[in-house]
C-alpha cells in the first residue's frame, strides 16, 4: 500500500506546540477571567501594531506551554474581523520551528499556501508566518521561530 504522506513529512518540521491563540474582544477582561477562573496568569503582554493586536501570553505548568490572548487594536484588524465573523474563541494553533523560512518553503513545496511571502514579527520579536486555513482543515496554523537571545 502506498502512503499519501511524503517520506520526509515527519522529520523535524515542528519542534513543539508553541501556543494556542484565542481571539478576545477585551484583553484586560480576558486576562482577569483566565486568572480568576483557571489560575492562569499573564507572563508577557505587548502591542503589535503590524498585526493590529494587543496580546498576552499566559503560562501553564512549567511555563513552556502558553495560551495567547489576542484583542483587536482597531475594527479593521484581522482579529476584529475574525471576532465579527466567528465570535471570540480559538483563532490559531501555533507550532514552533527552528527556521520559519525553511518550514514555509517545505510547506509550499507540499502545496500549502502561506499568508506572507516573508516572515513577519510576532510576539517577543519572534518571526512568524501562517498556513492558510483553507489548506489546513479550517485551522489557521502559525509557524513561530522564537527570537534568538543576544
Amino acid at each position: 500500500m502506498t502512503s499519501a504522506v511524503p517520506d520526509d513529512a515527519h522529520t523535524g518540521l515542528f519542534t513543539t506546540i508553541d501556543h494556542v491563540g484565542i481571539a478576545v474582544p477585551d484583553l484586560d477582561e480576558a486576562i482577569a477571567f483566565y486568572a480568576r477562573t483557571f489560575g492562569i496568569h499573564s507572563v508577557h503582554e505587548e502591542t503589535n501594531e503590524e498585526q493590529g493586536v494587543r496580546e498576552a501570553m499566559l503560562a501553564l505548568g512549567d511555563g513552556e506551554t502558553r495560551v495567547q490572548l489576542l484583542a483587536p487594536l482597531t475594527p479593521e484588524s484581522t482579529i476584529a474581523k475574525f471576532i465579527g465573523r466567528s465570535g471570540p474563541g480559538l483563532q490559531q494553533l501555533a507550532f514552533r520551528v527552528t527556521d520559519v523560512e525553511a518550514a514555509s518553503a517545505a510547506l509550499r513545496e507540499r502545496g500549502l499556501r502561506l499568508l506572507y511571502d516573508e516572515p513577519r514579527r510576532g510576539t517577543s520579536d519572534s518571526r512568524v508566518n501562517f498556513v492558510h486555513p483553507k489548506d489546513a482543515g479550517g485551522v489557521l496554523i502559525e509557524l513561530v521561530e522564537p527570537a534568538t537571545d543576544g
